[in-house]
């Protein structure tokens, strides 16, 4: 072979590869809102993957009766509009949806209901609306500007957007509205269930430099905790952004403003609060964007999307990615009037590794914005809903895809059985022998595993002997418990243990040890005996 051969071959391969490049890097402009059926998805307006593996979304204006309405859209592009608000039933979702145990989503209107200051809802994904509450503006907050989110307990968590007070509330299945807590100031932001079971979220204001604040809320406990004051000279402020949690287990978000160049920053920051940011948007030279009023999703590649809502080559926002070090960003798409502009809404991660956004303005009728994807070659996945931790015989629901042809499912290791209802969710079942770990659903064309580490909690239900000198040997049965790393003697760690099998393992009484509860401590948490050992 000549070498100019081998040349003319290898360019053939670059040119093969750099078309196979710029094919998986596609936007497109699926459905442009001409009023009637939609206009102008302000913040955040947040987009959600239904039961069925269609989008659902809404429109802060618009609709038959100008007053805003709700859509679906299959990922293919087809779009219809399935509700539109009338006043009574609440106006102007500025919110978006998010989605409940039930398939049904919930979100809420700015104005409207019978106390004009907004209203919950729930809406079926046949377009079925019911109001959950009527907001007053008294001390039960109003005007709310985002979806409540269902969290592991069953109950409908939210913020309101200001009034009199700005409230966490929880809404019962029942419907059974409660004021939980004050927050600082008002938000734009939803919640976000971390994996530790706890409420995240963010406000415009308030801290220590009143330019707004990170919190954790407690269902449990009931407890708010302030666990981060944005501002300062280095950091941003005024994060509009939802929080999101990376498979690192670490929140991302963006702020609006603010930061070394004052165009708004993309921080990391611990469950704890500690932050950094990752990267400073420049308002001097808005190359990649600025003004970043909207989330982040992570991709399968580990890197965070987002969209600036200003700035790139044609200076009406960006959609960008960036690496969670923060050392490398991209602008894969310039926004432009023609196909959709100024995205202030987070975008959403389907299942089917594409992102889909709404855009406030642009697209083919020019004023009334669009519904856009981004198909940056993203490999699909599987995703858990709310639970991310369960005992043996705890049941989670699964979003994805191809789950109508599923063998089979898999909790990290070990086993799991499913019931899919559509080819695009399943319910999945922790069996005996499962260990912590991603959930993976068994396809022939490819499985599908979760982002998310699942975990697997173990039990202790019986052991013996019930007493003992050091140097016994105990048998412990339970359930779990073949990810064992310690066993504790009345919190003594036991020097010497082996783990027999997932029911069961064999420990010898330390030296020290006490008599008490025995535990036994795994990747998915901590087992404790409800009898006590006692050291003779």
């Amino acid at each position: 072979m000549t070498m100019s051969t081998r040349g003319y071959l290898g360019f053939v391969v670059a040119l093969v590869l750099f078309a196979a490049s710029a094919q998986a890097q596609t936007y497109n402009d699926m459905h442009d809102f001409n009023e009637t059926d939609g206009c102008c998805a302000s913040y955040p307006s947040m987009l959600v993957q239904g039961q069925d593996g269609n989008i659902y979304g809404a429109t802060t204006g618009g609709g038959t009766g100008l007053l805003g309405n709700i859509f679906k859209l299959t990922p293919s592009g087809t779009f219809t509009n399935i509700y539109n608000f009338d006043g009574t039933h609440g106006e102007y979702p500025q919110g978006g949806l998010s989605m409940g145990f039930d398939g049904n989503f919930y979100g809420t209107t700015y104005q409207g209901g019978s106390g004009h200051a907004g209203v919950i809802f729930k809406v079926t994904p046949s377009g079925t609306e019911s109001v959950l509450y009527n907001f007053t503006n008294g001390s039960d907050g109003a005007y709310p500007k985002v979806p409540p989110v269902q969290a592991p307990d069953g109950n409908l968590y939210g913020v309101t957007g200001n009034g009199t007070d700005q409230i966490l509330y929880k809404l019962t299945p029942a419907g059974v509205f409660s004021v939980v807590v004050t927050i600082p100031s008002q938000t734009y932001a939803p919640l976000l269930v971390g994996t530790d079971g706890n409420l995240y979220g963010v406000t415009l204001y308030g801290g220590t430099f009143n330019g707004g604040t990170a919190f954790q809320f407690s269902p449990k406990k009931k407890k708010l905790k302030i666990i981060h004051s944005f501002g300062g000279t280095s950091q941003g402020y005024s994060p509009y952004s939802p929080l999101m949690q990376g498979v690192d287990g670490k929140l991302y978000g963006t702020c609006s403003t603010g930061g070394t160049n004052n165009g708004g920053t993309v921080f990391q920051m611990t469950t704890g609060g500690k932050l950094v940011t990752l990267y400073n948007f420049s308002t001097t030279s808005p190359v990649n964007g600025a003004t970043p009023f909207a989330g982040l999703v992570q991709g399968s590649d580990g890197f965070l999307y987002g969209v600036a809502s200003v700035g790139g080559a044609n200076g009406v926002g960006t959609l960008f990615k960036i690496d969670t070090a923060g050392k490398n960003i991209t602008v894969l798409h310039n926004f432009a009037t023609a196909t959709g502009d100024t995205p202030f809404p987070t975008p959403l991660l389907h299942t089917n590794g594409k992102i889909y956004g709404l855009t406030f303005h642009g697209g083919a009728h020019t004023a009334y914005g669009a519904i856009y994807s981004f198909d940056n070659g993203l490999s699909p996945f599987a995703e858990q809903f709310v639970y991310y931790s369960g005992k043996v015989n705890d049941t989670v629901t699964v979003l994805g895809q191809g789950f109508s042809n599923a063998t089979g499912v898999k909790f990290g290791t070990g086993a799991g059985s499913f019931v899919a209802s559509t080819d695009n969710y399943l319910t999945a079942t922790v069996d005996s022998g499962a260990t912590t770990g991603k959930i993976t659903v068994l396809e022939p064309g490819g499985n599908l595993a979760t982002p998310q580490v699942y975990k697997i909690i173990p039990a202790i239900s019986s052991f013996n002997p019930s007493s003992g000198a050091v140097g016994t040997s105990v048998v412990i049965k339970g359930t779990s418990l073949s990810q064992a790393s310690a066993v504790t003697f009345g919190g003594v760690k036991a020097t010497s243990f082996t783990v027999n099998s997932d029911s069961q393992v064999t420990a010898i009484v330390p030296a020290g040890a006490k008599t008490g509860k025995i535990g036994i401590t795994t990747k998915g948490g901590k087992a404790t005996s409800s009898q006590t050992f006692t050291v003779t």
